[in-house]
This record gives structure tokens, sequence and C-alpha cells, in this order.
């Protein structure tokens, strides 16, 4: 089902309607209550740009970087951070055009994280990602920022999972931390994890200690979080969907 989107970057749901939305190589297509994956871009038969970080910002509105689409010439690569406002049909340039690839984003109101994977640097912006401060230099696969307005920020890396009290400006180990791929924090401030192989962990005392749950069909690419313990984790061969934190998943596409 995946041909189409490419390999898969991120996932999130929108508050505006609680659709889920997954961001691909080819664009961003939304999830239909048929299970299949339609394109969200304008016109919906072009292709569209090939959006690395992603992460849902607020109702119908997302954030992205990464780099234009095939056929586009005219914009710069890579994308630096781009905003929709309008569900992932048409993208606008924020900043760091032609600059930054960003392959991880997160956000909380007008904080912004996100890991600049050509430098291995952390940035962080307190203005909707419009100017950025440069933190620690991280080699990491995904960033997580603790809702709330907290400067605690998770990352994984290849030694587990390391934590940062300062907006990023340093990070330390989580003694005994699983090995863990990508990271969603939900509203509640309960934070999930799935490791490579799709095993799921969730954390009740802001990624401290991790507790294994279930485990999704095959190795993950997006995990999205959301209150009450309803988790939505892409896998290499569809999408899966907990409502009990990750206990029990089935398949929705």
């Amino acid at each position: 089902m995946f041909e189409q989107v490419g390999h898969v970057h991120g996932v999130g749901v929108d508050p505006a309607d609680g659709s889920t939305v997954v961001a691909g190589h080819h664009g961003l297509f939304g999830l239909t209550s048929e299970g299949t994956l339609t394109p969200r871009q304008n016109p919906p038969q072009a292709a569209g740009p090939d959006l690395m970080g992603f992460t849902v910002a607020g109702p119908s509105t997302y954030l992205a970087s990464g780099h234009p689409a095939s056929q586009d010439t005219s914009t710069p690569n890579p994308l630096g951070l781009v905003r929709s406002t309008d569900r992932g049909a048409t993208w606008e340039p924020v900043s760091l055009h032609g600059e930054v690839d960003f392959h991880a984003l997160d956000v909380d109101g007008t904080s912004v994280v996100g890991l600049d994977a050509t430098r291995g640097l952390l940035l962080t912006s307190s203005d909707s990602g419009r100017n950025w401060q440069q933190r620690a230099s991280l080699f990491a696969l995904d960033v997580a920022l603790a809702p709330g307005g907290s400067t605690r920020i998770l990352a994984t890396t290849e030694a587990g999972v390391m934590v940062s009290r300062d907006d990023g400006t340093t990070f330390t180990s989580v003694a005994g931390s699983p090995l863990l791929a990508y990271l969603a924090w939900a509203g509640d401030g309960s934070v999930y994890g799935v490791a490579p192989e799709g095993t799921l962990y969730a954390s009740t005392d802001l990624g401290a200690t991790w507790q294994r749950r279930g485990a999704a069909a095959s190795p993950p690419q997006a995990i999205s979080a959301e209150p009450g313990g309803q988790l939505t984790v892409v896998t290499q061969d569809g999408v899966e969907r907990s409502t009990d934190g990750g206990a029990t998943l089935h398949r929705i596409a």
C-alpha cells in the first residue's frame, strides 16, 4: 500500500477532524475510513514534496522538511522548514530554505525542535520555527519535545534513549532505557516508543523508566500518540492502531 507514498517519514492525527495523515517520499496522504491512503497535495495527481521531518502543529496545520518534488525546479533544496495550513494541500516556506534538512521535527505550541541531519545538530525555536538556536551535537533517529512548555527533549540514539532537561543544550543517557527507534508524547504527559523490531514501550515518568507493552507486526517507520493511550504505528507493511497504550494493536490499513 505504500508504493504511492514511498518510504514513510512521519504520521500524525489532525485535531481538526481526527484524521490520520502519513508523510512520505512522495508527499502527504490521508488515511480514509476504508483503510486506503489518498494524496493531500493539490493537484492530487502531482507528486508531492519528499517530506522527511513531519509533525502536526495544530488543526489542519502541519510542519515539515525534506526536499522539493522531483518536478519542482524552482523551490530551494533542501526545504528547510515549511508549513501547511490547508491539511497538506499546499506548503509555504518558514525558514532555513536551501540550508537545513530536518529528519525529525516536533512541536509544542510555539516551541519547535528539529534534528538537522546534515550537520548532526539539534535546533530549537520558540517562535514557531521562524528563528532558530543551535543546541547540542546529536546523531539521533528521532527527537520528541515534552508537552506543556517543558524544556525536556528525548532522543533515540544507538546507545539508547537520551534526555535533555535544558532545551537541548546538553543530553545525558537514560539509564536502563530500551533501544528505541521512534518516540511520541501524548498530550496527557505519557510518552511512547517503538523499538526497531516493533516492540512498544510506555513511560509515565517523562521517559525516566519504560514498561514493555505489545508489539507491531513488522518493523516501524513512524509513531504518533494521543491522550488516553491511542497510538498509531506505521510499519513497513501497513498502519496499526492501539487504544490501550500499545498493549494490543490492530491493523487499520
